[in-house]
C-alpha cells in the first residue's frame, strides 16, 4: 500500500529535524510547507493542475512580523533573527519587492528590533570613516560656494 501524503511529510521532517534542533514551531511550520509542497507535486504528477492547492495564509499582520527577537517571514511564517535574500529567493522575492508587497518603508531592517540595536550601536562606537568625513566636508564647501552665486 503506498503511503498518503501526510506519512511522506513526516518522514521528511522527521529526518530532517534528526540532523539540526527544531523548535516545535519550526517543526509545525517545516511539516505544513512540505505537506503543500508535495499535494502540489502530486497535483502536476496527476495532471490534475487546475485544482488550486490552498496556500496557508499570511499568519501575521506586517506591523506585527518584527518584533525584539525576532522577525517573521509574512511569506511562510518562519522565524529569524534576519531575513537574509537567499531566504527571500526562496520566495521569489528580492528585499526591496518584499517591503514593497508588505508595505514596509524601503530603509526598514529586515531584521529583529534587537540586532537593528546592537548594529545602530557598533556603527556609532566605530564612529564615521575619515573617507566619508571628507566628502560630508567637500558638499558643504559646495553648498556654502553654490549659495553665495
Amino acid at each position: 500500500m503506498a503511503k498518503s501524503l501526510v506519512e511522506l511529510s513526516v518522514e521528511i521532517v522527521q529526518a530532517q529535524s534528526s540532523t539540526k534542533n527544531m523548535s516545535i514551531d519550526e517543526l509545525q511550520a517545516a511539516l505544513k510547507d512540505t505537506f503543500i509542497t508535495l499535494q502540489h507535486l502530486h497535483k502536476i504528477e496527476t495532471g490534475d493542475e487546475t485544482e488550486q492547492v490552498q496556500q496557508a495564509p499570511a499568519t501575521v499582520s506586517p506591523e506585527k512580523s518584527i518584533l525584539r527577537n525576532k522577525i517573521i517571514c509574512i511569506e511562510c511564517g518562519q522565524e529569524f533573527k534576519m531575513l537574509s535574500a537567499k531566504h527571500l529567493k526562496t520566495h521569489g522575492l528580492t528585499g526591496r519587492e518584499y517591503r514593497k508587497k508588505y508595505g514596509f518603508s524601503l530603509r526598514q531592517p529586515l531584521c529583529a528590533k534587537s540586532l537593528t540595536e546592537k548594529r545602530k550601536k557598533a556603527g556609532k562606537k566605530r564612529g564615521i570613516p575619515a573617507a566619508l568625513k571628507k566628502s560630508i566636508a567637500e558638499r558643504k564647501k559646495k553648498r556654502a560656494a553654490a549659495k553665495k552665486k
